[in-house]
């Protein structure tokens, strides 16, 4: 089962069937993320074939410290991304850099 985890908390985690790859990523399905762990972020960014992008900081149980723009999702992708995709990934979450993703 895909996990994503942060210093030993458990961020998302779904089963391989209900998760996405999409360009080198693992998207967790919406029900699968403890959103409790994300903070929304006011950094733009439009990907030119999924859409504009929601990036949330994601908060380190650890050390306190919130990591910026660590996590993103698409909260109304282009309808060219469900067809170049297959599916519907509004809402579905990835996640970067300090967050392991196995």
């Amino acid at each position: 089962m895909p996990q994503a985890v942060l210093n030993g908390t458990v961020l998302a985690d779904a089963p391989e069937s209900e998760v996405l790859h999409i360009e080198g990523n693992v998207y967790f399905p919406p029900a699968s993320v403890n959103k409790e762990f994300l903070v929304e972020s006011a950094t733009p960014y439009t990907c030119p074939w999924k859409g504009e992008c929601q990036y949330f900081s994601v908060k380190d149980s650890s050390s306190g410290d919130l990591l910026q723009d660590r996590a993103w999702s698409y909260p109304h992708p282009y309808p060219t991304a469900e067809a170049r995709v297959g599916t519907d990934i509004s809402n579905y979450v990835a996640f970067w850099k300090e967050v392991k993703v196995s």
